[in-house]
């Protein structure tokens, strides 16, 4: 059974007075608990697609489901909802609070859900301990290495415990180093919290390590 489902994307975008055609009825099936990779040029339209996936974004036409919720049916009070408690976002920059600690950072998805202070606490510690910065709590990013801050990010992507996990070149601003250490904690976080991930990358190592590989090329998925 689809956990996500892509039916007849299209989204296009206007540039001067031409209009770009990014995704051309595109479909995508992912399974429950199935990490998939998507591969293609810079400019393809991989975020495009992530945007699309999270809700960040709307599409021209086409239907996107998400463990049985149809995204073009919500209003946009409705879709921000959906976003903040089912979907992790990680991006190739972390987009940290700069004026906040690590586990302030992390808690905010939780504060603005409402969660009571001592449960999103509770969680974003833990959390951030788990991935590896526990001694790090209440270290402003400006403290942090770059590969820290990305982790951090992690943590905040999952703090909701969401069912889908997007992330947009989640090593693309690391060292070769750093970017294998954060392969491995997103491929153990997908199997820890039964995630269904799908990664936008251009990292080969990372794309490989996934259950499957689809290359976007002329808006459109294929087998990579």
């Amino acid at each position: 059974m689809s956990f996500v489902r892509v039916s007849s994307l299209n989204k296009f975008y206007a540039v001067g007075q031409e209009r770009i055609h990014v995704l051309r009825d595109l479909d995508l099936d992912v399974a429950e608990g199935e990490m998939v990779a998507v591969v293609g040029a810079s400019g393809v339209g991989k975020s495009t697609l992530l945007h699309l996936l999270g809700g960040l974004d709307r599409p021209d036409s086409g239907a996107i489901e998400v463990s049985g919720q149809t995204l073009s049916s919500m209003s946009d009070a409705a879709l921000v909802d959906f976003r903040n408690r089912h979907v992790g976002f990680v991006f190739q920059f972390h987009h940290l609070l700069p004026e906040f600690d690590a586990v302030e950072n992390v808690e905010m998805p939780m504060r603005i859900a409402r969660v009571a202070l001592p449960q999103a606490r509770g969680r974003a510690t833990e959390l951030l301990s788990r991935v590896g910065l526990g001694d790090r709590l209440v270290h402003r990013p400006g403290m942090l290495s770059g590969g820290e801050q990305q982790r951090v990010a992690v943590a905040r992507a999952l703090v909701m415990q969401p069912a889908l996990l997007l992330a947009d070149e989640p090593t693309g601003d690391l060292d070769e180093t750093t970017a294998e250490s954060l392969h491995l904690l997103l491929r153990q976080m997908h199997a820890e919290r039964r995630l269904t991930s799908i990664i936008a990358t251009h990292n080969p190592r990372l794309a490989a390590a996934c259950d499957r590989v689809l290359r976007l090329e002329q808006g459109k998925l294929q087998p990579a």
